[in-house]
């Protein structure tokens, strides 16, 4: 058994090191570069380890390795720092501008998106003869269908696209999730049999208001009691604290109220974000709020990236659902496109959705950790092995295929596009 800070000393020199020879080497995207080379390194310790048994390579970091509980580093740790990095970042003006396209977006596309995956994955099983009950089927679509705010905005890091779309994209990452989370939670309950009230029609009406809206109520409490407490003092030694505090304790008083922790983060780096900076906030605590955050989420993302490519080591898939979990990326794909395009063609008095985005946000829609959590959270049984192997197959292709050439899909769809138009 080895400790936390040793786990944290090797994650966090992997990352450097990786960091480091993809500068000097592969020149991809900071993130995608950690991934491709996480997983490289994991494949060649497998053929490390087939063609030198005794070395024992493999077997000794596959222990190390699984002493990392995914699902709580990235749901209970990681994920309530980088969330509220990303709001905090965000215009909460133009966020209000665009708060129709990206409600719609959020709302009705995962609605959508997890029915048409659900459906199709399902159908796709049965007729590569394994069977996967029409519940677990959608559980996958549940947990697919979000883009991940993390992996998101990381992308967007490194393309060009209009303000307004821009600001749709990093809104719907932000708060789909919490729908997400909503619709896995009792899609899980009804699949492994305990559903109760929550799989009836007015506990998901339930359960949605007291997650979703109980953790946007709760994150601008917090956010407005941090923000008034950064106004009352010029030190910015404590109103740097006053935001580190603010995160972990909107989170852990989520979990504690059984209301979303995303959610809550984000709608107190939101407020916090923007009223801070205006009348809160000296130029120099701005400053030194700004770079602790960038910095946050720089080594935040650096270590989610290269867990999501070293976990290959832990996971274990069956080699016969390799198929299946292929046949899951064009199914993710088509359903994202359903999704992008039904509320266009549903609300199209509404003017604010652009048929000329939907390419664009079609291939923008990158899944990340917090898929590989949910799927690595699920009960131990059949169905995990099949939905794990397929969550693993549409992330690595997203970030890796649709990261790399998101840039090049930008500059063929949207090199024509007015800056102020929508998605």
């Amino acid at each position: 058994m080895i400790s936390i800070l040793d786990l944290a000393a090797l994650l966090l020199t992997l990352s450097a090191l990786f960091g480091w020879l993809n500068r000097k080497l592969l020149h991809l995207p900071h993130s995608v570069g950690l991934l491709v080379m996480g997983l490289a390194a994991s494949l060649a310790l497998v053929a490390v380890d087939v063609a030198f048994p005794e070395q024992h390579l493999y077997e000794d970091l596959t222990r190390v390795l699984g002493q990392v509980d995914f699902t709580k580093v990235v749901m209970d740790g990681m994920l309530a720092f980088l969330l509220f990095a990303g709001a905090m970042s965000l215009d909460l003006g133009a966020l209000r501008d665009r708060a129709w396209a990206v409600a719609t977006l959020a709302l009705v596309g995962t609605f959508i998106s997890t029915a048409i995956v659900g459906g199709a994955f399902w159908l796709a099983a049965s007729a590569l003869g394994q069977p996967l009950p029409l519940a677990w089927a959608l559980v996958f679509g549940a947990l697919i269908s979000p883009t991940d705010p993390v992996a998101v905005l990381a992308t967007l890091k490194n393309v060009r696209v209009p303000e307004a779309l821009e600001v749709e994209m990093q809104g719907e990452a932000l708060f789909n999730d919490g729908i997400g989370i909503v619709l896995f939670t009792v899609l899980v309950a009804f699949a492994a049999g305990s559903g109760g009230e929550a799989t009836t029609a007015s506990g998901v009406a339930k359960l949605l208001l007291q997650e979703a809206g109980g953790g946007l109520l709760l994150g601008v409490v917090t956010g407005y009691l941090a923000y008034r407490a950064m106004r009352a003092i010029d030190d910015f030694p404590v109103e740097v604290l006053i935001t580190l505090a603010l995160v972990a304790g909107t989170y852990a008083l989520a979990q504690k109220m059984h209301t979303s922790g995303p959610l809550a983060v984000v709608a107190a780096g939101l407020l916090v974000g923007d009223r801070a900076p205006r009348d809160a906030m000296s130029e120099r605590t701005q400053s030194y709020v700004e770079s602790l955050w960038t910095l946050i989420d720089e080594v935040l993302n650096s270590v989610l990236f290269l867990l999501i490519g070293l976990e290959v080591l832990v996971l274990r898939f069956a080699a016969s659902g390799l198929v299946l979990a292929a046949c899951a990326v064009p199914i993710v794909l088509v359903a994202r496109l359903v999704a992008v395009s039904a509320p266009l063609l549903a609300f199209r008095w509404g003017g604010h959705l652009s048929p000329r985005n939907v390419p664009f946000l079609t291939w923008a829609g990158v899944r990340g950790g917090i898929s590989v959590a949910l799927a690595l959270s699920l009960p131990e049984g059949d169905a995990k092995s099949v939905v794990l192997a397929a969550t693993y197959a549409v992330v690595l292709f997203t970030i890796i295929v649709q990261g790399l050439t998101l840039g090049t899909v930008a500059r063929l769809t949207l090199r024509d596009l007015p800056e102020s138009d929508t998605a």
